[in-house]
């Protein structure tokens, strides 16, 4: 058994897949019509035509494939309702775990095809979809040999080509659980917004045109950063063990990377690996020593975007700040461009998306397999997200970034997002022993072995990067290594998809709160008087009340609020308020039936010019001004009766502080509440008025008779002069 299975791995490393599905002899008709694989009958033509190929790659028949497929996977699966598609889903992940060993599988256009045709076959799995049919019968026209040296296309089964054809686009869903069982092509996390910046233009549906020029993007994008490590330029960088490098810029001298720390400049070169930011400045015929700005540890580091310029000017929106424990001062790493600041805006984001994994695996905890599974999850998403940006001139941000944890970030519940990828990180098995899935799928009785396997870190060694030493890590099963899983939602897809959902509708009431936003304070107040009406009215008649114009209601409030207090009535208050706005919220509910709200309508002050608007803005600033003087001596003065400045107040406070404290210690609260509103509110009470008016005048004299405690302002300056 192993021998067979290292003799298929050797015919795989050293034979495209035009190989695996034609041979290396062109056979006859009647030779084609005996080896031909069987169609399968509850598929449709292009479903076979797929899983005939798939029946190639694994050396299996389609007819062991559906016998592994009926004994393996569970009976919810094998409903009638999804049988054809959740077949064709474990045909094709199996298929995808043997070619994507390949490490040169991106650059295969038998590979794009057939990943392809996999996301057509998805959307069209049953004999009930005739209307693909008949589009492959008008246009499929068998390639000739002579030409392509054999299609992939080519069934023999059923005795014509389907080929991939312009006109035929696939949607979001088919796109997500197909290329997510490729690490390389897509991350179960960003593959709905992966799949939006790739179809922007075309309306939402996905044109293979489109999908091979991704793909061979991506493709040159991880060869291009292959070679970079093993370059001389970068030979002057001391990697630790498992340290990549994930991209490089300002390599070329008329457009460097500008290095700000204080007023000082220096033009060189910014690399970032796994772990950390490298800025090597120009050198005389070489660059300097590099200095290392280290993502991985906890420094209280913050990347974000900022202005910058020439002696410390902020002119240019083009650079990103640096900041943590480990450096004296702010860095900014300017990057400059005649037109716009994708390319600052493109490094903000890897970057952030390196200081956020290594946040994730802290949080969490994260060792060895698991903490070399999340760094090689969020170096493939930065690789693909620079494929986007290179083929495609655009960068997908805020809730549509391609980035995994930094789209965590940002979302709404995005820490359930993490906490489900942690959980499934737990899971990874990095035994010793290897479970080939083209010979195990053959076997009826062999189970399914728990846990998963490290499939980011693989596909990454398999293209050719070295993360780890270790020898043999367990690769588990097609349909369990991925993301994915034969006719079943991953809880990490369905955390992805309820944070997306709620960030949506925070996206539409963000624009509804732009849209309200008016300009001008006098506007403003207006907008704002209009909104606290009720409340403004109820204070007016609270003060109509209070002031006795209409001694029999005042007296019968009066009467009211006394019992309440005295019943312990008030504490109800606040429950009993609650209660009546939510039976108010639900007769609007049942009154409206689902209507939009309309428009609250606000008569706005009479406009005013541009100098009218400076001067009520100064008289504003010189309010507040006013207002925090006076709150200002208030506090001057407590300070004064603190450390008794003045001995005749301070004795009467004593008295009347230890009064107080008597008071609430014996007195019950009730009682206090009740006395202090009847002093309050009979003020004006014809009665009390003389004596309230002469009491208030007293102690506003007493007030004024405080002085306050002295303030020395000492200037910066002045200080330095006195040392």
């Amino acid at each position: 058994m192993e021998g067979g299975i290292a003799m298929f791995e050797n015919f795989m490393r050293q034979n495209s897949l035009k190989s695996l599905f034609l041979g290396g002899k062109r056979k006859s008709e009647g030779d084609e019509n005996e080896d031909s694989p069987r169609p399968i009958p509850q598929l449709s033509l292009i479903s076979n035509s797929v899983v005939a190929r798939c029946s190639r790659i694994l050396l299996l028949s389609t007819e062991e494939l559906q016998r592994s497929f009926e004994s393996e996977m569970s009976d919810h699966v094998k409903q009638p309702s999804s049988y054809a598609r959740n077949l064709l889903e474990f045909c094709s992940y199996q298929a995808l775990h043997v070619v994507t060993q390949r490490p040169d599988h991106l650059a295969d256009k038998d590979f794009r095809r057939l990943t392809y045709d996999m996301m057509l076959a998805w959307e069209t799995p049953g004999i009930g979809n005739v209307s693909l049919l008949k589009e492959a019968a008008s246009h499929g026209n068998p390639v000739n040999d002579d030409e392509d040296g054999g299609s992939l296309f080519y069934t023999n089964s059923l005795s014509m080509a389907v080929q991939v054809d312009n006109k035929k686009t696939v949607g979001a869903e088919a796109f997500a659980r197909i290329a997510s069982a490729c690490p390389a092509v897509a991350d179960i996390i960003t593959a709905h917004n992966l799949f939006d910046a790739l179809t922007g233009p075309s309306g939402g549906q996905l044109h293979f045109l489109i999908y091979d020029k991704y793909l061979g993007s991506l493709d040159k994008v991880i060869k291009s950063a292959k070679s970079v490590s093993g370059q001389s330029q970068v030979s002057n960088l001391r990697l630790v063990e498992g340290e990549i490098i994930i991209d490089t810029d300002g390599t070329v001298p008329t457009q460097p990377v500008l290095q700000h720390i204080g007023v000082s400049a220096w033009p060189g070169r910014l690399t970032l690996t796994n772990h950390a930011l490298y800025f090597e400045s120009f050198g005389v015929g070489s660059y300097d020593k590099p200095v290392v700005y280290d993502l991985a540890q906890d420094l209280k580091q913050v990347i974000k975007p900022e202005l910058t310029g020439p002696l410390g000017a902020r002119l240019f929106d083009k650079a990103v700040l640096y900041r943590s424990t480990s450096v004296a001062e702010p860095v900014y790493l300017e990057f400059p461009e005649l037109k716009g600041h994708s390319r600052r805006d493109y490094w903000l984001s890897i970057s952030r998306e390196i200081l956020h994994v290594h946040r994730f695996i802290r949080k969490f905890n994260l060792k060895e397999i698991q903490q070399t599974e999340a760094l090689s999850r969020a170096t493939l998403g930065i690789f693909r997200y620079r494929a986007v940006r290179e083929a495609f001139h655009t960068l997908p941000s805020h809730f549509k970034t391609l980035l995994a944890f930094e789209l965590a970030e940002q979302l709404l519940g995005g820490d359930m997002i993490l906490a489900t990828l942690s959980t499934r990180l737990e899971l990874l098995n990095s035994q010793s022993q290897k479970h080939d899935v083209a010979v195990g799928a053959s076997s009826k009785n062999e189970k399914l072995r728990p846990g998963l396997s490290p499939f980011s870190f693989l596909t990454l060694t398999r293209l050719g990067f070295v993360l780890r030493k270790e020898k043999h890590v367990a690769e588990g099963t097609a349909f369990l290594a991925s993301d994915v899983c034969v006719g079943e939602r991953n809880p990490l897809e369905m955390a992805v998809e309820q944070s997306q959902s709620n960030s949506s509708i925070a996206e539409v009431a963000r624009a509804t709160v732009d849209q309200v936003k008016v300009e001008g304070i006098d506007t403003n107040m207006a907008v704002m008087k209009e909104l606290l009406f009720p409340v403004v009215e109820s204070v007016r008649r609270l003060q109509f009340l209070a002031s006795w114009d209409d001694p029999l209601k005042s007296t019968l409030f009066l009467a009211l609020t006394c019992y309440a207090i005295s019943r312990d009535w008030i504490k109800y208050i606040l429950s009993c308020s609650f209660v009546f706005l939510a039976a108010l919220m639900m007769w609007h509910k049942h009154r409206s039936k689902g209507k939009p709200l309309e428009a609250f309508k606000v008569r706005p002050p009479p406009s005013q010019n541009p100098v009218e608007q400076l001067i009520a803005l100064q008289q504003a600033v010189s309010q507040f001004e006013t207002l925090i003087q006076d709150g200002n001596i208030i506090l001057l003065k407590l300070r004064a009766l603190l450390f008794a400045a003045f001995p005749q107040a301070t004795d009467k406070v004593v008295l009347l502080l230890i009064f107080m404290a008597a008071v609430f210690t014996f007195v019950p609260m009730k009682y206090l509440f009740m006395l202090v509103f009847v002093e309050a509110f009979t003020r004006e009470m014809p009665l009390r008025k003389e004596s309230s008016d002469r009491l208030i005048r007293r102690t506003r004299e007493w007030w004024f008779r405080i002085p306050a405690a002295p303030v020395q302002l000492i200037r910066p300056g002045e200080s330095k002069k006195k040392k």
